[in-house]
């Protein structure tokens, strides 16, 4: 896209987009001025009726703006109405509005075209001032440079730049040798082991790298491996260390046995009473749903740590709507609840004769009695307590979404979030922008949560023959 050597005095002309993607933009530019054309004005009002997302943004954007301009003169509507902020310089708001506007030559009377002439006329007017267009329209993004005006993307809420990637949540060191005995060396730190309650503690002292954080799993292998365990405390000298439950062999939940070292460290999440949030990432088939069922039915059926499981997910398909769905809120849900019916009838199968008791009488009223599946637009106003709650597919909520699931918890609730950012359905979401990638960002440091990418893969080999050709 266009791009200029920027000039002290900055001009930033908000698209419509940007205002409903983030409410909160106009505070985003530091000391320099923003600019609301009155054709963004305008779609703001066609936004704001009904009771979708959209029409509930556009008019908090509308009660900002309404606050920013109630106590000003004329004067200072003309000059730029101060942006106060809560740190930082302050900025100011401009609100344009041009006679005789015309498009520009060969190009149909419409609101981005609109908005485009309105941005060349302002930067005609200001030569002393570096005049930039903010949308996340690409294709309007693509006219603005065939006309030379500088124009960029919305970048400030994403989660972490393109460069970086979401973090696994976990550091392997293979150097350390198939038995890990050379972990300590390798770390560059003295280590004593301590027993406290049944736990085994690692506390480290010396050099502590500067990638670690709380609640990440430390291993020496991949597969395999030797030497497993969290980070409970973190320091830039110290870090606490406790060893992981091994469920590859013998310790199991709920029947279930972990494959590789992230396998393990996902169900020792599940499974921490000190971990109220763990966020799931990975591919299809490695095993975020199954595992995730198989802890939640382990601590509400057996355990009695909970009083139910909550499965919800975003309503979001990957192609066509299939329109209108009759029946209570579970019916309605269940088309979008394949994950959640598959993985049930794999946990209920017997192992021995291949058959599964997902269809006697018994085991459907029992799992009816814990396990409610609810859609998310009916979340609003509730706390759950005593709940274990799934959020499935959590890449196609937005952050403000996502938000409103997880301060749903009360006491004794743990929630999980499952996703793959690399499968957005959501219009307008990215891998930087989505919900998922904001939690487990904002997440990182608290030390009643866990992340984990898992990398292992069980699948058939016409679905990885379909991931590589197609």
């Amino acid at each position: 896209m266009v791009r200029i050597d920027k000039k002290a005095t900055r001009l930033y002309v908000l698209d419509t987009n940007v205002l409903i993607h983030d409410p909160a933009a106009l505070y985003q530019f530091d000391e320099h001025e923003v600019v609301i054309p009155m054709t963004v004005l305008e779609e703001l009002d066609k936004h704001k009726n009904g009771i979708r997302e959209i029409a509930r943004t556009a008019r908090q954007v509308s009660r900002t703006l309404s606050d920013l301009t109630a106590n000003v003169d004329l004067h200072q509507i003309r000059d730029g109405i101060p942006i106060t902020r809560l740190t930082g310089p302050e900025g100011r708001l401009r609100l344009l509005c041009y006679d005789n506007l015309s498009v520009p030559d060969n190009l149909e009377d419409s609101p981005d075209n609109r908005l485009l002439a309105e941005t060349c006329r302002l930067r005609d007017e200001r030569p002393d001032a570096s005049v930039i267009l903010v949308t996340k329209d690409i294709n309007l993004r693509v006219k603005a440079a065939a006309l030379g005006v500088p124009v960029e993307d919305y970048l400030t809420d994403r989660a972490f730049d393109d460069s970086d990637a979401m973090i696994g949540g976990a550091r392997v060191f293979p150097e350390a040798g198939q038995d890990g005995s050379g972990l300590w060396e390798t770390l560059k730190t003295e280590v004593k082991v301590e027993r406290e309650n049944g736990r085994v503690i690692y506390r480290l002292t010396g050099e502590i790298p500067t990638d670690w954080h709380l609640g990440m799993l430390v291993s020496d292998s991949d597969d395999g491996a030797s030497f497993e365990a969290v980070v409970r405390d973190l320091g830039p000298r110290h870090a606490h260390l406790e060893l992981l439950t091994n469920y590859r062999h013998g310790a199991s939940v709920w029947g279930v046995h972990a494959h590789d070292s992230r396998q393990n460290f996902t169900l020792n999440l599940l499974m921490d009473e000190g971990i109220d949030l763990v966020t799931i990432a990975g591919s299809a088939g490695t095993g975020k749903t199954f595992m995730t069922l198989a802890a939640a039915f382990q601590q509400t059926l057996d355990g009695k740590r909970f009083e139910r499981v909550v499965f919800t997910r975003a309503p979001i398909s990957m192609s066509e709507d299939i329109g209108y769905l009759p029946g209570t809120e579970e019916e309605k849900m269940s088309p979008w609840m394949g994950a959640f019916h598959d993985n049930m009838d794999n946990l209920l199968r017997d192992e021995h004769d291949g058959s599964s008791t997902w269809n006697q009488e018994a085991t459907r009223q029992l799992l009816g009695s814990r396990v409610q599946i609810r859609a998310p637009g009916f979340m609003r106003g509730r706390t759950l307590n005593d709940t274990f709650l799934i959020i499935d597919e959590a890449q196609n909520f937005t952050p403000k979404q996502l938000k409103s699931l997880i301060t749903r918890a009360g006491r004794n609730t743990k929630i999980v979030c499952l996703g793959n950012v690399g499968q957005i359905d959501t219009p307008y979401l990215t891998a930087n922008t989505c919900g998922m990638a904001a939690v487990v960002q904002r997440f990182r440091d608290w030390p009643h949560a866990g992340h984990v990418t898992l990398k292992s893969v069980e699948r058939s080999r016409l679905a990885l023959a379909g991931e590589e050709l197609l």
